[in-house]
């Protein structure tokens, strides 16, 4: 967009600009409207939406729209030749690059690497569950083999070497391998062999983390880790957890004040209902919510969620669609016992049946929660202990990697979320 801004400009006006405030804008309208439309996703988009050429037709609808009402923004020249001799030119070379772009990238994305699994019988089993479950094109699909197989391999032959040119290796911390064997490896790896750990595979492939593929020398031993007291990555979160908060509360006070009279006047119950979650090292915390359930809704006691709940109100399916229903957790953020961005807090009670039945579920609480998280932008609403664990797998990715950008992409996926009214539905009922 920036190239054909700065060539439109110049054929036109005979001048090459710089930085200006109309390109900056034009460059956030394209790259926001673009990620909205799922441009830029690497998984498959169903429907409608999988036309990259009907994505792209609605951006360019869209920024035409823009500029069309709102032409004192857009200031190039006189109005005869700002919409015919700027803006449709500058659109159609954007568009031109664009998808070409796309293509490429696409196509180089394609070039995955071929990844080679050295691991236990019990772990095989365990990342061939998993694969059913992630979204990987069938190239990125890895081969298996044993501990012994593997040794076979490498001894076999004086020219194996030429045959692992184009693999990527990832070796289980629970395969022992045979001196002989270990020695082949180092030769190899000194010839350019990339090699990685079962875990690091996860994290590269999967972005998640199994819980039971870590041990204790994962904790010990991994790098990351660096949002803790006293850090620096922790100030600077802190801070954008505040002036965060206070912006968005500013802008959501009139819906927040809707919302309020609205739940009141559908039902004539409580606007709010509050609920005891575990925060940040196991300690408990009271978060508020705008009620979305009928009065006495667990009374008869706590239940999971489900799809169609009976529970929830007319109103209450709209807002939890729309995640408006948690809202007035960002005073909570103000107060420091949430974050805007970390793992979600569960109730205690539920958590009884989850620490006894998911290895390393604790490890969740060296972080504050937060209002969204890497769990809850990759994995729809979790309604049993199954849905638990795939989530405690991305929590656990992102206490390793939790950083500003992290957080920050979190943030704008949990706004397309709420834009597109996805991911406020379970996809499970039993545990």
């Amino acid at each position: 967009m920036a190239v054909s801004y700065k060539f439109v400009y110049w054929r036109r006006l005979g001048d090459w600009p710089g930085l200006t405030g109309s390109l900056l804008f034009l460059l956030l309208v394209w790259i926001g409207a673009s990620y909205l439309f799922g441009r830029y996703s690497a998984r498959p988009i169903k429907g409608w939406r999988e036309s990259k050429f009907l994505r792209l037709g609605l951006i360019v609808v869209l920024v035409l729209s823009i500029f069309v009402f709102h032409s004192w923004f857009f200031v190039i020249t006189d109005a005869g030749t700002r919409f015919r001799g700027f803006l449709i030119p500058l659109l159609a070379m954007a568009s031109i690059l664009s998808i070409t772009g796309q293509m490429l990238v696409r196509r180089r994305g394609r070039m995955v690497p071929n990844w080679l699994l050295v691991l236990a019988d019990h772990e095989r089993l365990l990342l061939q569950k998993e694969l059913k479950c992630s979204f990987l094109h069938s190239s990125s699909m890895p081969s298996f083999l044993s501990p012994e197989e593997f040794e076979s391999l490498l001894l076999q032959s004086e020219k194996i070497s030429e045959d692992w040119v184009d693999l990527t290796l990832a070796i289980s911390s629970q395969v022992d391998l045979n001196g002989d064997a270990v020695e082949r490896l180092l030769a190899l790896r000194g010839q350019g062999l990339q090699i990685h750990s079962l875990v690091g595979w996860c994290e590269i492939v999967l972005h998640r983390v199994p819980p039971e593929l870590i041990d204790q020398r994962w904790f010990i031993d991994a790098e990351g880790f660096s949002i803790q007291p006293g850090r620096l990555a922790w100030r600077v979160k802190r801070l954008f957890d505040v002036f965060g908060a206070l912006l968005l509360i500013v802008l959501t006070s009139p819906l927040m004040i809707l919302l309020m009279f609205s739940i009141r006047i559908e039902d004539g119950g409580p606007i709010f209902y509050s609920q005891i979650r575990t925060g940040l090292y196991g300690e408990k915390i009271k978060i508020w919510k705008f009620r979305s359930m009928r009065e006495n809704a667990e009374s008869d006691g706590i239940q999971w969620a489900s799809k169609n709940d009976v529970r929830i109100t007319r109103l209450g399916g709209l807002i939890r669609r729309l995640r408006l229903d948690e809202l007035p957790q960002l005073f909570a953020v103000l107060s420091g016992e949430l974050s805007l961005i970390g793992p979600r807090p569960e109730r205690p009670e539920l958590e009884l049946e989850l620490v006894t039945q998911l290895p390393h579920y604790r490890i969740r609480h060296w972080i504050r929660p937060g209002l969204s998280g890497w769990a809850q932008v990759n994995y729809p609403y979790g309604a049993s202990v199954s849905d638990s664990r795939i989530k405690l797998s991305f929590d656990l990715f992102y206490i390793r990697n939790a950083g500003f950008f992290l957080d920050l992409f979190i943030l704008l996926r949990t706004m397309r979320l709420v834009l597109k009214a996805e991911g406020s539905q379970p996809i499970s009922t039993s545990s």
